[in-house]
């Protein structure tokens, strides 16, 4: 019998080969318009200690945010954390108290609205995976309100490069409207695509009711390749914070391993914010294809294009174990 994995891995092989560069793909080829992006010159990316979570998360989130200059007055906040599966050791989701504690500090900072939304794709029962995950009881607590991306109202959106076949995607009314949308993964590895962060967690904000359980559609179409796909037809500002507090390696981003870091991760770059994140994980974020890849359009991978203030990544990488697939992502530097 073949396993899920070893299926859908298959499946994809030929889109990803031919939507990658360095597997087929002619550098005349871009699957982008130069004239579609701009790049910054450096993008600011900030670590923070957070060694567990509790009370403290509140002002550290809110530090986060000043020291990356964002200020959220007036502004609609959309959260889009990482909820995946039930979770009784807080290692899969996104930790409900690190969610609590960022739509505190958005308040604090003199935000208009902020709201929680996710399109979980394991799970069609919303009610279960937010009471299992302990969300139900943090949003119940703060007042915010919750929005099931899996139903929310679509609207078409053009895809602004050509990595898959799709043409266009219909993503939520809720994400579109937004003045802000915060991607807030969990620091974990991805049996498929090597690592699951801020650009991966847009998987999220695709409808199932639209493109199936696990979005399969996106699967078919090649992970690597809809991850380039979805995150550039995003027009929406956006802002990244990384659950880092507890990652997940091995076998992630489900049945893997806890592995504490005590850090959070922020910046409006979402491809700066995990090339610093693949480095807290001891791996060469050159050597992810889809990062490597989004690096040339969406964003900076380069240390030398990245200003990283708060922590120095260096005091506080972790040797993360990956599967054999991604054993040679592992670097000897991580600073």
């Amino acid at each position: 019998m073949v396993d899920r994995r070893t299926f859908v891995k298959s499946a994809a092989t030929a889109t990803l080969a031919a939507g990658i560069p360095g597997c087929r793909q002619d550098s005349e080829d871009r699957k982008w318009s130069a004239a579609a992006f701009s790049r910054q010159e450096r993008s600011t990316v900030a670590v923070l200690k957070a060694a567990e979570y509790d009370h403290h998360l509140t002002e550290i989130v809110a530090s986060g945010l000043r020291l990356c200059s964002l200020d959220p007055s007036g502004l609609r906040i959309v959260l889009k954390p990482n909820l995946v599966e039930y979770d009784p050791e807080g290692v899969i989701n996104t930790h409900p108290t690190l969610i609590a504690a960022t739509v505190e500090a958005f308040r604090a900072l003199g935000a208009a609205d902020v709201v929680v939304a996710e399109g979980p794709g394991h799970r069609r029962d919303d009610v279960y995976l937010l009471t299992s995950s302990g969300l139900t009881y943090a949003l119940k607590n703060t007042g915010a309100a919750y929005v099931d991306l899996n139903t929310d109202d679509v609207r078409p959106v053009r895809l602004r490069s050509r990595y898959t076949k799709l043409g266009k995607l219909y993503l939520p009314a809720t994400v579109l409207g937004a003045d802000l949308l915060v991607s807030m993964p969990k620091l974990k590895t991805h049996h498929w695509a090597g690592v699951t962060l801020s650009l991966k967690n847009m998987f999220g904000i695709v409808p199932g009711l639209i493109y199936g359980w696990p979005k399969n559609v996106l699967h078919w179409e090649g992970i690597e390749s809809s991850i380039l796909d979805i995150n550039a037809a995003l027009t929406v500002p956006r802002f990244n914070i990384v659950d880092g507090i507890i990652g997940m390696e091995g076998n992630g981003p489900i049945q893997g391993d806890a592995k504490h870091v005590g850090a959070l991760v922020f910046g409006a770059d979402p491809v700066a914010v995990d090339a610093t994140c693949a480095r807290l994980m001891g791996i060469d974020p050159e050597r992810v294809d889809y990062l490597r890849e989004a690096g040339r359009f969406l964003g900076n991978v380069s240390r030398q294009r990245i200003h990283q203030i708060g922590e120095p990544p260096h005091e506080l990488a972790q040797d993360f174990e990956f599967l054999e697939d991604f054993a040679s992502l592992k670097s000897s530097l991580v600073g």
